[in-house]
C-alpha cells in the first residue's frame, strides 16, 4: 500500500475537485472552484493559498489555479477512491445516483485506506470473474434479494 499525505476532509474535497476540474478544462479559476464546492470565492481563495503553501497547487491571483505534480497525484488518488465508492454503491448496493454521491462523499473521508483498496479489488474481481452473463445473473439475483428480502430460488 502506498504512503499517503494525511489530509483533512476539506483539503481532500479541494484536491479532488481541483483534480476533476483539471480534467475538464485547461484553466481553473477561483470562480470555477467556488462554484463546484458551493463556497464563496473568498473562502476558496483563502483555502487555495493554504494548499499553495503546502506545495499542492500554484495559484496566480486573478489568473488561475494549477495542481502541482504532488497535488495532482493526491487529487487523482482521492478521485479514484471516490469513484470506487460510487461504483460500489451504485452497482453492488444499487443505490440511486443521488444517494450514492451523497454517501460516497460522506464515507470517503472516514474509511481506512485498506478498506477502500479492498472495495476496488472486489469490484475488479467481479469484473474479471463474472464476465458477461455471469455478472448480469449475479447482479439480477442480488437485486431480487434486495427487493424481496430473501435468497432467490435460482440461488438455492
Amino acid at each position: 500500500m502506498s504512503k499517503t499525505i494525511p489530509h483533512g476532509r476539506r483539503e481532500e474535497d479541494y484536491l479532488k475537485t481541483l483534480y476533476i476540474l483539471s480534467k475538464e478544462r485547461k484553466v481553473i479559476r477561483i470562480r470555477d472552484l467556488s462554484k463546484a464546492l458551493k463556497v464563496r470565492p473568498s473562502s476558496a481563495v483563502e483555502y487555495v493559498e493554504k494548499l499553495a503553501k503546502k506545495g499542492l497547487v500554484v495559484h496566480r491571483k486573478g489568473e488561475y489555479i494549477e495542481l502541482t505534480s504532488k497535488g495532482a497525484k493526491e487529487g487523482e488518488k482521492l478521485y479514484r477512491r471516490y469513484e470506487a465508492l460510487m461504483r460500489f454503491l451504485k452497482e453492488i448496493l444499487m443505490l440511486s445516483d443521488d444517494v450514492a454521491a451523497e454517501d460516497a462523499c460522506y464515507i470517503e473521508h472516514g474509511l481506512h485506506e485498506l478498506t477502500l483498496e479492498r472495495i476496488g479489488l472486489f469490484l475488479d474481481f467481479l469484473d474479471i470473474h463474472l464476465k458477461g452473463k455471469g455478472k448480469i445473473n449475479f447482479l439480477d439475483r442480488l437485486r431480487e434479494y434486495y427487493l424481496k428480502g430473501r435468497i432467490p430460488e435460482s440461488c438455492i
